[in-house]
């Protein structure tokens, strides 16, 4: 748990039953504090509350997850609780305790998950992975702001779908620069730019 500096945000991959997801997690004492939207990962949480946060360092696979495309990733059982964990990944396992609770804000209203992972059992050991470049930023922050992009269309908010395709788009004018080269990139501008036609 000394990698998680108290307080700050780090982005992590979140194993739940039947789900991955990424999110944000605090740590305060020796728990890692989280937020879930609606969907399998918080109906899981719900059902079953146990989870695995992962450490990866692969942006791709963030991205991938958050937007629930395919993911290459192999599974196997967690050493203390009843879930699935991604093989050869860092991570810390444990029971989470959550509250339910709706919140507001520019895109509307949403019900969500506070959570709250008590670890049950650690496996820290060091990995080898690349460095995330600055361009891999960007390619994070166009996954964000396309799920955003999914929430403001479906509520017809036309002013917030906008600004969001605007960022989406600047986001990958500067990846390119950077000399980002994943397909991703590719498909999250066309997702953004269906999701505009389809939703003005």
């Amino acid at each position: 748990m000394e990698i998680f500096k108290e307080g700050k945000v780090y982005e992590v991959l979140l194993a739940t039953k039947s789900n991955i997801t990424p999110v944000g997690v605090v740590r305060k004492d020796n728990r890692l504090n989280f937020r879930l939207f609606e969907g399998k990962s918080a109906n899981d949480i719900r059902n079953h509350p146990y989870g695995v946060i992962h450490i990866t360092w692969d942006v791709e696979l963030l991205v991938k997850a958050a937007l629930n495309l395919p993911v290459e990733v192999e599974f196997e059982d967690a050493k203390s609780i009843p879930v699935k964990k991604i093989k050869g990944l860092p991570s810390i396992e444990g029971r989470v305790e959550f509250l339910e609770r709706e919140i507001k804000d520019k895109l509307g209203k949403a019900h969500v998950l506070e959570c709250s992972l008590v670890p049950t059992y650690k496996n820290m050991r060091p990995m080898l992975f690349p460095p995330i470049s600055r361009a891999d930023f960007y390619l994070l922050e166009m996954g964000i702001h396309l799920t955003r992009l999914y929430v403001a269309t479906r509520s017809l908010n036309v002013r917030e779908s906008q600004k969001l395709y605007s960022k989406i788009w600047q986001s990958y004018r500067l990846y390119k620069k950077l000399g980002g080269e994943s397909e991703l990139a590719e498909k999250i501008m066309g997702f953004a730019t269906a999701a505009l036609r389809w939703n003005p």
